[in-house]
């Protein structure tokens, strides 16, 4: 964090990693956005789950669900109850950076799952995907359209480092966020209840309980926005005016004019060539398609090109 925060800092505009979210109480505020009439994309993938996770695990031979930012797995157990129905002794390893959240939800399932083994770690996706299980036949998780976070050599680098993991018989289930009109959204990353706006504050929460910071979050302001030439939503913290704060961990204070802004997350709203183009610059090729019935989110099917 300390060097993310501190590279972050010295670019123009200051930028912070999406995944200093997830603390605990950034986990749970996640969940909430989850629930706002507003943000469309967790209740569409849940509909392709619904509709479609048993011909998933059927498709892709699995006895092990590797999911790379588990949350709270509400969602995954659409696919673990399609596990448990087909293997005797399903694996799942769910990977995700807040302890808390992991700990907790892998309890819960498995007081609802007597036969599901975990093999969980606490990490960031970069991590996660080296310390996953390589026994049997896994299927890798990656929900949300959180590879809608990452830019696009970024998001074809984590993709290659994905596939280098793989073997013949696996394959990787990844969510994508598909393009659509600007209304909908900016109404979606700016919620009415402002729980987003909560969720994206949070960070600066994060900043100074671990970094020993001292932001005046009330002197900071959500402010999210669709720009449609990149294709993306930009999340920003807008300072109210201009101070000075200190990082106490860098040893450093940084100066925010009035109006200036920190980037939080990109959220980056695909196409089908889109997707496949970063497949293949990655060595893995899909398989099959699975959308909504209203075409705003597709889980995607893929395996090794070579095959």
């Amino acid at each position: 964090m300390l060097q993310d925060v501190l590279s972050g800092f010295l670019k123009t505009p200051k930028e912070l990693p999406p995944k200093y979210f997830y603390d605990e109480r950034g986990a749970e505020l996640f969940d909430a956005i989850c629930d706002t009439p507003e943000y469309y994309p967790t209740r569409a993938e849940a509909s392709i789950l619904e509709q479609h996770a048993v011909d998933i695990i059927a498709l892709s031979g699995a006895d092990t669900l590797v999911e790379l930012g588990s949350g709270a797995a509400r969602k995954t157990r659409m696919l673990l109850d399609a596990l448990a129905a087909t293997t005797e002794s399903p694996v799942f390893a769910p990977i995700d950076i807040s302890g808390e959240m992991l700990i907790r939800s892998s309890r819960a399932l498995l007081d609802d799952y007597p036969t599901l083994r975990i093999d969980g770690a606490i990490a960031d996706y970069d991590a996660g995907i080296t310390v996953v299980p390589r026994a049997g036949k896994r299927l890798i998780a990656f929900l949300g359209s959180t590879i809608g976070n990452f830019r696009q050599p970024d998001a074809v680098a984590f993709f290659r480092a994905m596939a280098e993991t793989m073997d013949a018989a696996d394959h990787v289930l990844i969510g994508f966020d598909l393009a659509k009109p600007a209304g909908v959204l900016n109404a979606a990353y700016n919620d009415a209840a402002g729980v987003t706006a909560e969720f994206n504050l949070n960070v600066l929460r994060v900043l100074n309980r671990v970094l020993d910071a001292d932001f005046d979050v009330a002197q900071f302001v959500h402010h999210a926005r669709y720009h449609e030439a990149a294709g993306q939503i930009e999340m920003y913290l807008e300072s109210r005016q201009a101070q000075r704060v200190r990082i106490g961990a860098l040893n450093k204070q940084f100066e925010f004019g009035a109006g200036e802004r920190i980037r939080t997350e990109i959220s980056r709203k695909f196409t089908r060539p889109q997707i496949n183009a970063m497949f293949s610059g990655a060595g893995l090729a899909e398989r099959h398609w699975y959308q909504d019935s209203e075409g705003r989110f597709a889980l995607v099917v893929a395996g090794l090109d070579s095959l």
